[in-house]
């Protein structure tokens, strides 16, 4: 695994130093779309809805839409005007009994790894989460978005999970539900009942994605068998390169050009604004002459 993200818990008075690593791997299998004609890739264009021109990565703004259509562009300057959790430190806000956080609050999650030669502060906060069985409360600042998060342990490694606001989840309210009658005594033993008859211990190695298993099964022996179906390594469209990477090469190659354009402008201006000497236009026949000759040559 990679770390993406470096920093610091901060535990009080105590530091401890971590870095950040996706808890999770999503194993779907990915998809591209292509036309159904040839297989060709289908690529898209960043075109400007006024001009009617492509619009490079590097000339994008951000734009907000009211309710009433008003459009407000906003740039990095403003962007970095907000308030936001130190970018490099997760302080500790509060410390909450587990019980208390609604799993629908759960989003991502996050392994945290001991950055410090002598990661005993490391050890110290996951011992005392494991004893006190409580989850703390922290902030953590991703991608120029700050979150609310959960730090607890899972097999003795500091575990965040972000949370969603509150406001971001829903309110179930379904009038289907308002006037259906209370389920009878009867109702609920035999439902107990079952319940009992199908509880277990809960081991996740037990299931299994049969859907992704059977497709990756079938794209392999469409690819032993060939057909039409199947384009060959050989003859397949090279990929297209991300658009940001084709956006910065090409403004890396605008620059390059209009860095020799300024070279040569500036390479021939003194030969425009020099006069020439006599001395200098009795002798012009004759490097005119040595420069047909070594033309001829």
């Amino acid at each position: 695994m990679r770390s993406i993200w470096k920093g610091s818990i901060a535990f009080g008075l105590v530091n401890v130093p971590v870095k950040v690593y996706t808890a999770t791997d999503d194993h779907d299998i990915k998809f591209h779309q292509v036309h159904a004609k040839d297989g060709g890739r289908i690529k898209y264009d960043r075109v400007c809805s006024v001009c009617g021109n492509s619009v490079q990565y590097a000339d994008i703004d951000k734009a907000w839409e009211s309710p009433e259509g008003d459009r407000v562009i906003l740039t990095d300057v403003e962007f970095n005007k907000l308030p936001a959790a130190e970018k490099h430190e997760i302080p500790v806000l509060q410390f909450v009994p587990s019980e208390q956080l609604d799993p629908i609050l759960l989003d991502k999650s996050y392994y945290l790894e001991p950055d410090s030669a002598t990661p005993k502060a490391y050890v110290l906060l996951a011992k005392t989460l494991e004893k006190i069985d409580q989850t703390a409360l922290v902030h953590f600042t991703l991608r120029q978005k700050t979150r609310l998060a959960a730090l607890r342990v899972r097999d003795g490694v500091l575990v965040l999970q972000t949370l969603l606001w509150p406001d971001e989840v829903r309110a179930a309210e379904f009038s289907s539900l308002d006037d259906v009658s209370e389920p009878r005594p009867q109702e609920l033993k035999m439902a107990e009942t079952l319940v009992e008859s199908m509880s277990g211990d809960f081991d996740p190695s037990e299931y299994t994605d049969d859907y992704q298993i059977e497709l990756r099964k079938m794209l392999e022996d469409a690819v032993a068998a060939g057909g039409k179906a199947v384009i060959p390594a050989s003859e397949a469209e090279e990929e297209s390169e991300d658009a940001e990477v084709v956006d910065l090469v090409a403004a890396l190659q605008r620059s390059v050009d209009a860095a020799a354009g300024k070279k040569s402008s500036t390479t021939r201006e003194p030969a425009k604004k020099a006069p020439a000497k006599k001395a200098d236009a009795k002798k012009a026949p004759a490097k005119a002459t040595a420069t047909r000759a070594r033309k001829g040559a």
